[in-house]
């Protein structure tokens, strides 16, 4: 499947992330996993998705760095869907400020993020 979306996620709970790529491959999309911030921005850079899923927590470079990333150096208008536990709204508030295009608060529903994802790719 050569013309299957590409989705970068970037989540550091390997468990969540291994959930999270069988339920999206079984979807049809191609997903590459980043278990800390660097490591997602690397891939970004790499494969050019047309998705980000990133955890707003995570070593090295948060996800609020990598939103901040991939908005202002790179200047991608790639879809990006936030998760946090945290659920602080002033966290929420710089996500979408920095231009996160969607938010799930930990935790979420599997299916409905493939319903979130499929909307943002149409």
């Amino acid at each position: 499947m050569t013309d299957s979306k590409k989705i970068i996620l970037a989540e550091d709970n390997s468990i969540l992330s291994l959930l999270l790529k069988f339920r999206l491959e079984k979807e049809g999309y191609q997903l590459f996993i980043a278990y800390d911030g660097k490591e997602a921005v690397n891939l970004i850079e790499q494969h050019k998705p047309q998705l980000i899923l990133t955890d707003v927590m995570m070593p090295f470079i948060s996800g609020l760095e990598v939103i901040s990333h991939v908005r202002n150096k790179l200047v991608e208008q790639t879809p990006i869907i936030v998760f946090s536990s945290a659920g602080q709204e002033e966290m929420v508030i710089n996500a979408f400020n920095l231009g996160a295009t969607d938010f799930m608060s930990k935790p979420f529903s599997p299916n409905e993020l493939v319903i979130r994802i499929k909307r943002l790719l149409r």
